[in-house]
């Protein structure tokens, strides 16, 4: 309990494709989470901005360029950057602050202005970082990436591109519901296999797109919750950004044999599920006691690869729970009643971020048509760039 924080606010600036800069984005989701917090910005200690690689100099000290934007008025500032777990590590950031007594509040922002396309690593040649050599070696861009993971759930589990549409089609009726998504419109299951092939087996309805956005939150001490007179606030229990455990370094993919694994006892369990394992086991919790999550859907089949590793289900069972309807709204476990990334797409220093949003919005019971009835534990869960675990529990 002594490692909680309070969320005094949250705010976002509606995804899309704007075409300004992604300062304005951050600034107006900050101010929105200041508002929703009830505070002024010059009440606030510490600002912790998530970078974005494609901003320029500005993108690169985003704590700063937040802080200037809003008016400098003598706060810390400090600057986090891991690609999509971005965000997660911000929170994290924040947290320790408020917890070393540095800061009674923390502005934490997020936000991108993303080309149009696919990603391409940034910061020229990296040859010792594994993303980089897929690009540049394997001409695997993230699309063929996602379809070859997807290809491999199905020869490996029997799952189905029909499985893989239900993913978008439960995220979509949610984004619909959602004001802040880019993508407002409820797909149907037929749509997506109408649409054209990205990757086989995916199509471009199961790939979510780039995107501009922004996402902040007010974290404050719990005595400070106090002294302002929010007496149950959502609180922040528990933030895991682990790496690999060796010998299974693996990324992304289980049960590949290495020579090393011939001679050294393998690793309890892959790299994501070693994400939401710390999260639990910090929090006191275990995904039986989850209201709700929040993850990183990139292609619709890695949602499905989410429920196996946060322990929803057991592994290769994460179609079984969606085909039970478990994940859908009004089910056991509900899964991105934001409409996740299928409906936002991808503003990378702002999504982990954004998914604290919706679990404040969703734990306070605010979240409109999309509220999940009775919800008091929800997790985040994404993967940043060459190893950067991300999974944020809240609790109300």
């Amino acid at each position: 309990m002594t490692a909680e924080v309070a969320v005094l606010g949250a705010g976002m600036h509606p995804w899309g494709k704007w075409g300004r800069s992604f300062v304005e984005y951050g600034v107006a989701a900050a101010r929105a989470a200041l508002a929703d917090a009830g505070l002024e910005w010059r009440e606030v200690g510490s600002v912790v901005g998530a970078d974005t690689v494609r901003g320029g100099y500005p993108g690169y000290v985003a704590g700063a360029t937040f802080a200037k934007a809003l008016g400098w008025q003598g706060a810390r500032v400090a600057s986090v950057y891991a690609a999509c777990a971005s965000g997660a590590q911000a929170v994290a950031a924040a947290r320790a602050q408020i917890l070393a007594g540095l800061a009674d509040v923390v502005l934490v922002v997020g936000a991108d202005a993303a080309p149009k396309g696919f990603f391409r690593p940034a910061g020229g040649d990296r040859p010792d970082d594994p993303d980089w050599l897929r690009f540049r070696v394997l001409g695997a861009t993230n699309p063929t990436y996602f379809g070859l993971y997807a290809r491999r759930r199905m020869a490996v589990h029997g799952d189905t591109p029909e499985d893989f549409a239900e993913v978008k089609v439960k995220n979509s009726a949610m984004g619909a519901l959602n004001p802040h998504a880019r993508y407002r419109k409820r797909v149907t299951a037929d749509e997506v296999a109408a649409s054209a092939v990205v990757a086989d087996p995916l199509r471009l309805l199961d790939i979510c797109a780039t995107s501009d956005g922004g996402a902040a939150l007010v974290l404050s001490s719990m005595e400070f919750a106090r002294r302002r007179g929010v007496a149950a606030p959502v609180r922040i229990r528990a933030v895991s950004t682990v790496t690999p455990t060796y010998p299974n370094t693996v990324l992304d993919l289980p049960d590949i044999a290495t020579d090393s694994a011939a001679v050294v006892e393998p690793a309890e369990r892959t790299f994501r599920a070693s994400i939401a394992h710390a999260a639990y086991q910090e929090a006191g919790i275990g995904p039986e006691d989850l209201s709700l999550a929040e993850v990183y859907d990139l292609s619709t089949a890695l949602e499905l690869q989410w429920y196996e590793d946060l322990g929803l289900c057991g592994e290769g069972e994460g179609a079984k729970l969606l085909r039970e309807g478990a994940t859908a709204p009004g089910g056991r476990i509900p899964v991105n009643m934001s409409g996740g990334l299928a409906s936002f797409g991808e503003a990378v220093p702002a999504q982990a971020i954004a998914q604290v949003c919706e679990l404040t919005w969703q734990l306070r019971g605010d979240a409109g048509p999309r509220q999940v009835e009775h919800a008091r534990v929800g997790i985040t869960a994404n993967q940043g760039l060459f190893g950067h675990g991300s999974a944020v529990v809240a609790v109300r």
